[in-house]
């Protein structure tokens, strides 16, 4: 029997499962394998037999290092949040840019500010180029910015300055420990939230607030068609949600 799991740390409150059991009417296992140690979850992975799993924080950019062929959205953004057992390998890809697009839809605007350096930022930029948009990435580490803007041939601005920008689309991507960084440019912007399990932009004033369970509904649109080669129903999913 085919069974599937997700890995990540913490992963209390995840609606992955719900998602999952919606979409195929339950007629597929869905575990939660919560493991702080990357190598741990893998192992998991490996040795309980798993048809395939989801990648979520912290783990997506080990996941890239540890399969063995890539999708070419998983190659070009450097993260992976969902592998796959094929043909004798491990295929790793990444759907959250299928999220982003799918949650944002369109128009989008022509500008987009990312904040945020890690596997959904990626994700978020790589999908906001798609869509058209001037992109500007900015985090908490100046390092990891430039590094990032570099990898997309977009540009770098520090949290502190962002307030001067005027996006028509802001994607936020930081967790929830993290304090939200003042003077963002959020009044006149669609906003799109990374996190759902516990938002930090809900509650301010925008031009129009998108949950992450939209992302995380669409990138699972995405993946479980990967994993099982059916349509899953995004009817029953939505009213999961």
């Amino acid at each position: 029997m085919k069974r599937f799991a997700l890995i990540g740390h913490p992963l209390a409150g995840s609606l992955s499962p719900v998602l999952f059991s919606a979409a195929y009417d339950g007629r597929y296992p869905y575990d939660l394998l919560d493991y702080p140690a990357f190598e741990d979850a893998w192992m998991a992975f490996l040795e309980e037999g798993y048809t395939g799993i989801n990648v979520t924080a912290p783990f997506k950019q080990d996941a890239f290092a540890a399969v063995d062929r890539l999708s070419p959205a998983a190659r070009l953004t450097g993260a992976v949040n969902l592998v796959v057992r094929r043909g004798g390998a491990l295929w790793g890809y990444n759907t959250d840019v299928d999220g982003v697009q799918g949650a944002l839809g369109s128009p989008v605007g022509h500008s987009a500010l990312v904040v945020g350096t890690g596997g959904a930022a990626r994700a978020a930029v790589a999908a906001c180029l798609q869509l058209g948009c001037e992109v500007t990435v900015a985090g908490r580490s100046p390092e990891k910015v430039s590094a990032l803007a570099a990898a997309f041939g977009c540009s770098g601005c520090d949290l502190g300055a962002c307030g001067a920008l005027q996006p028509s689309l802001v994607v936020y991507s930081l967790p929830s420990s993290a304090p939200v960084p003042s003077g963002l440019p959020l009044a006149d912007a669609l906003v799109l939230e990374a996190e759902y399990k516990r938002p930090s932009l809900d509650q301010v004033q925008c031009r129009r607030y998108i949950s992450g369970r939209q992302w995380l509904l669409w990138q699972a649109m995405a993946g479980y068609k990967l994993f099982t080669g059916e349509e899953p129903s995004l009817e029953k999913m939505s009213a999961a949600l």
